[in-house]
């Protein structure tokens, strides 16, 4: 088998260039670094903040994303497709730990998004004890509010729970409260897997408590799949949409001055971050757009949607 070279990762070959004797990027390098942009996106953190926390330097994180990192992985790709088999068969993920995973994923290859979400539910009804039935009362009468920051979640959230009767819980405050500091210095003092563990048991404690409650959920709560997977068994789901430009102005005029809403490329940032993270805000129940809208009508409207979804009549 043949090696291939390693590609240049000097300064003239990174992005943004354009050099006559540049050579062609390799297509599984540029969708390699299309997946790390994707992940890192949906996550929401810079370039800088990656780099950063795996011990890279930002223009070797940056080569990466643009498909010219270290060639030496076409090696393993050579391999996997010498042996018939996918990369991360190769590298050994979860799914080739047993038989019986393999069995499981086999079953599950080119299944499309309806017949994978009937699996995903019927496993959690399965599996986990305390998983309710999708038309169960206890799912139905707790309202999760999903979305980007500036949707209108802790706003629209409080009124909803006001007009029903029910509690209502900002996600993020009660992160801080089992963790004694703010989310930022969680982030920056023990990092994202800790973080993670707090936002698991805040919202395991919400569930357990409140039988009736309207949640409003941090942003990124969607990027990790246990937690996301905790709050679609448990909750009604509401994704509450908003136009970029909507968000960047809400945020703005909340004196949100963390990363995002004052890089130079706050848009194009945030625009990512939302590309990520579209797919898993999709699986909501319901979807609501706040864009175009003052808050009175929108909630107006929100509360119509929920109520139906509630089975609660409710005459104007």
């Amino acid at each position: 088998m043949k090696e291939p070279a390693t590609l240049d990762l000097a300064p003239e070959a990174g992005p943004g260039t354009a050099e006559a004797d540049e050579p062609p990027r390799h297509p599984f390098l540029v969708a390699l670094g299309e997946r790390v942009r994707t992940l890192r996106s949906r996550r929401g953190m810079t370039r800088k903040a990656v780099a950063l926390a795996a011990d890279v330097s930002e223009r070797h994180l940056a080569n990466l994303e643009y498909g010219t990192g270290n060639a030496s992985i076409l090696v393993l790709l050579q391999v996997a497709q010498a042996l018939q088999c996918s990369l991360t068969e190769l590298l050994g993920d979860v799914t080739t730990s047993s038989p019986e995973w393999l069995l499981i994923r086999e079953l599950l290859e080119k299944r499309n998004e309806a017949d994978l979400k009937r699996v995903r539910l019927a496993i959690g009804g399965l599996l986990d004890g305390h998983a309710a039935p999708v038309n169960d009362a206890g799912r139905q009468a707790r309202i999760a509010l999903i979305g980007l920051r500036g949707a209108g979640k802790s706003t629209l959230g409080q009124r909803l729970a006001d007009d029903l009767g029910y509690a209502f819980i900002e996600l993020s405050r009660e992160i801080e409260k089992f963790a004694g500091c703010s989310i930022n210095e969680i982030h920056a003092l023990y990092g994202t897997p800790a973080y993670r563990r707090y936002e698991r048991r805040a919202l395991e404690e919400a569930i357990q408590i409140y039988p009736e409650v309207v949640i409003a959920t941090p942003g990124g709560l969607v990027s990790d799949a246990a937690n996301f997977n905790l709050l679609l068994t448990h909750c009604t789901t509401v994704w509450l949409q908003a136009d970029p430009a909507d968000h960047m102005g809400r945020v703005a005029a909340q004196g949100d001055t963390r990363p995002m809403a004052a890089s130079r490329e706050a848009m194009e940032d945030l625009k990512r971050i939302l590309a990520g993270r579209s797919a898993f805000y999709s699986k909501a129940d319901l979807h609501f757009n706040t864009s175009g809208q003052g808050v009175d009508d929108a909630f107006d409207a929100l509360r119509t949607q929920v109520r139906e979804v509630l089975g609660i009549l409710w005459h104007a």
